[in-house]
């Protein structure tokens, strides 16, 4: 039998009705009392975290490390060359904002990939969060949760059970990114956002860590936010550092590039993180840029292997010709042709929002998508077969049990490493808890007690 089979179906074999039915009862009532909540919705309503082998975070890790030189190569063409950024279809104001020098190395010192495990356990990476990668907090008491649950107890008599926190690799991106700004005196942080966001509860949650680590934290809202006298002021104080939650295409929308935040990050009067430049591997087409063959001499034989290995074939939509398994196409012929094969994504959106799988829709919705596709940035990437594991939930007061998708989400810190995992479940094909479905669960690494 597979080896995470057996753990699972162990976990499983724990929870008898009473067993299960405390456990449920207890990781409802933390879940209130800690403000685990995505807007009113609690983030786990299944009775098993995520685990992973060793050999498989191992994998994760590798993948990454391997292919952020990449990434690195291309921002810094993109940053060069105006031709090469354009294959990014940065918006007018992107262009302006991304030559703002953050003060800092790293153009995106926190970030996540969005990866799955296809059906065959390879690993690809389908979307890169340079910008405002979300959860970790959530992550973090999630997994506190867990380990008291009653489950657990049990479990971890026959288990290794290690978590995978990263508030700490956050707090360290800010502070690092600050000292490298210029930052002198110890820094009062800001976490910036709408209040009306459905992540606000995360936000508490970060700054009640911030604090207790010995560090000033406040929650604006860029609305109230003011610049004065060189100095951002959030809550009536002057702040440091901004954690940007907030979006910078949403940030420009409503307050244009006059807003106080974009005025002081300018000014290096605030550290900024992430800062303006993130935008450029952000993009959705940052993936069809290294993918793409018309690059390929850009990439050092080892990129272009990792590249080959870890990420899905992708483009940019546009009349052209390509290749595609070693042969050449005509892109849009193609695409009708072989619709089932293939996801449209819009190139800088979240939360699953205009995305289009090509198998389930018919072929006349997805000839109009692929029109519309040449008229908004848009890319198209090869479909990832997804495995379903087992899951189990408390429903009508007994267990059941459902399978369900999942991706597996590292965070990368500094643009150079993976620590942390988001897991999130859905029983449908598209897994973003902000479309409105959906499960987060905290990921373990797990190995049996010798």
């Amino acid at each position: 039998m597979n080896p995470i089979r057996e753990t699972i179906d162990y976990y499983h074999a724990l929870l008898d009705p009473q067993t299960a039915a405390d456990t449920a009862g207890q990781l409802t009532e933390q879940q209130r009392r800690r403000g685990l909540f995505f807007g009113d919705r609690p983030l786990c309503t299944v009775l098993r975290p995520r685990f992973l082998r060793t050999e498989e975070y191992r994998a994760i890790q590798t993948a990454v490390r391997s292919l952020m030189p990449a990434f690195a190569r291309a921002h810094a063409a993109a940053l060069a060359d105006a031709d090469f950024r354009h294959q990014f279809r940065l918006s007018e104001w992107e262009e302006e904002l991304v030559h703002v020098d953050p003060g800092f190395q790293a153009a995106s010192p926190t970030a996540r990939m969005d990866t799955f495990f296809d059906e065959a356990s390879q690993l690809w990476c389908t979307e890169y969060n340079a910008e405002t990668p979300a959860a970790v907090a959530y992550n973090d008491v999630l997994t506190e949760v867990f380990y008291a649950l009653p489950v657990m107890r049990e479990f971890e008599k026959t288990y290794d059970v290690r978590p995978l926190p990263g508030r700490h690799h956050m707090l360290h991106a800010l502070i690092d990114s600050y000292r490298q700004w210029g930052g002198a005196e110890k820094p009062r942080l800001a976490i910036l956002d709408w209040h009306e966001v459905p992540t606000y509860s995360e936000f508490v949650l970060f700054q009640d860590y911030f604090q207790a680590q010995g560090y000033e934290c406040v929650i604006a809202d860029p609305r109230d936010v003011t610049y004065q006298n060189g100095k951002l002021y959030a809550a009536g104080f002057p702040v440091h550092i901004i954690y940007k939650r907030v979006l910078i295409s949403e940030l420009v929308l409503r307050g244009g590039l006059d807003h106080p935040v974009i005025r002081a990050v300018r000014d290096r009067a605030v550290c900024m993180v992430n800062p303006f430049v993130c935008k450029i591997l952000h993009k959705k087409a940052s993936l069809a840029v290294l993918s793409d063959e018309a690059n390929s001499r850009l990439f050092t034989p080892a990129e272009r292997q990792a590249i080959d290995r870890y990420i899905p074939w992708t483009r940019v939509v546009a009349d052209r010709p390509t290749t595609y398994g070693g042969g050449n196409i005509d892109l849009l012929a193609f695409l009708a042709k072989y619709k089932n094969e293939f996801v449209l994504k819009p190139n800088d959106e979240y939360g699953g929002k205009g995305i289009v799988l090509g198998w389930e829709v018919d072929q006349t919705e997805w000839e109009a998508a692929l029109r519309a596709a040449l008229t908004e940035p848009t890319i198209v990437q090869k479909r990832v077969p997804l495995p379903k594991f087992p899951y189990a939930s408390w429903v009508d007061e007994r267990v059941a049990i459902y399978d369900r998708m999942l991706d597996t989400n590292p965070y990368i810190w500094y643009g150079a490493y993976a620590s942390g995992c988001l897991t999130r479940l859905s029983t449908v094909s598209l897994l973003n808890v902000t479309a409105g479905g959906g499960s987060t669960v905290p990921t373990f690494v797990v190995e049996k007690r010798l």
